[in-house]
């Protein structure tokens, strides 16, 4: 065994204290995350050394100040946050339904999209409303168009809205710990007419006449049942789902862009676009 080398007093260099005056005069040293122990600036949430640094490698970012935990390139360029934020709607009359929803995606504080689609296609009368995470709602959506349209196949007929309503559940209920999504399933078939099917994030499913969803749903709750009435027609659900989603947009700084509308009938389908400066109300 080699027999370690024990530091002598010249190899050590011992700096002298400052006098008594000196320490006085010196600004107290601030303790940063470099200095601190690394257990404890974990648990402060404090990076041990600023962005990048290390071995061979240049620092990406400085901490803002002394003792700041936060990193300038931290303040500048924050983590991209979940795309979220939405106003969805359907209700149903006699002979169909009636889709609604807004047109801005944000993330965070940033419009990502300010004509996005919220109405997806499933089916040939089926739709589905999105809101929570887009990618999450995106992927599932993808999922059931593929199951579906097989089930479609084995049946030699076209699926019924609850069939696409139970797989939405399924999903959603065995993932709840993974998925932000709330969904409203809505469209015709032969067997039941025009359904609204609302799926929340968890994994519930209830069929309901009249649902609303995402952020700017809690705006407009008191609206909806003080303007929602049973046996409305085609045109007045069509008025009624515009004057909803218009109000959310107004309150709902996630809400905004154009008021998309689909209407869903055993004649077939009818889209339209409701344009910003054209809203029923406005702020």
């Amino acid at each position: 065994a080699q027999e370690l080398s024990r530091p002598t007093a010249e190899s050590v260099c011992i700096r002298p204290a400052p006098p008594p005056a000196e320490r006085a005069a010196q600004p107290p040293e601030i303790e940063t995350a470099a200095t601190m122990d690394p257990v404890l600036a974990g648990m402060m949430g404090m990076s041990p050394l600023p962005c990048g640094e290390g071995e061979g490698e240049q620092p990406l970012g400085r901490h803002v100040e002394g003792g700041c935990p936060y990193r300038a390139d931290d303040v500048m360029s924050p983590e991209q946050a979940v795309s979220t934020g939405t106003t969805i709607m359907a209700v149903e009359f006699d002979g169909g339904v009636v889709l609604a929803a807004d047109s801005r995606t944000s993330t965070g504080t940033y419009v990502a999209n300010r004509a996005s689609r919220k109405i997806s296609k499933v089916h040939d009368n089926i739709f589905v409303c999105r809101s929570g995470s887009a990618a999450d709602t995106q992927a599932l959506t993808g999922l059931v168009q593929n199951y579906l349209g097989q089930h479609a196949i084995e049946i030699g007929k076209q699926p019924t809205v609850k069939s696409c309503a139970n797989l939405f559940q399924t999903f959603c209920y065995n993932n709840k710990d993974n998925l932000m999504a709330g969904l409203i399933v809505a469209g015709y078939d032969e067997k039941r007419g025009g359904q609204v099917f609302s799926i929340p994030i968890g994994g519930t499913c209830l069929r309901q006449p009249v649902v609303a969803g995402g952020s700017g749903s809690m705006y407009i709750s008191a609206l909806i049942d003080s303007s929602y009435r049973p046996g409305m027609t085609k045109a007045e659900c069509l008025a009624f789902v515009r004057k909803c989603v218009a109000h959310a947009m107004a309150l709902d700084s996630s809400s905004g862009g154009v008021i998309r509308t689909l209407c869903v009938t055993k004649d077939g389908i009818e889209e339209e676009t409701l344009l910003g400066d054209k809203l029923p109300f406005g702020p």
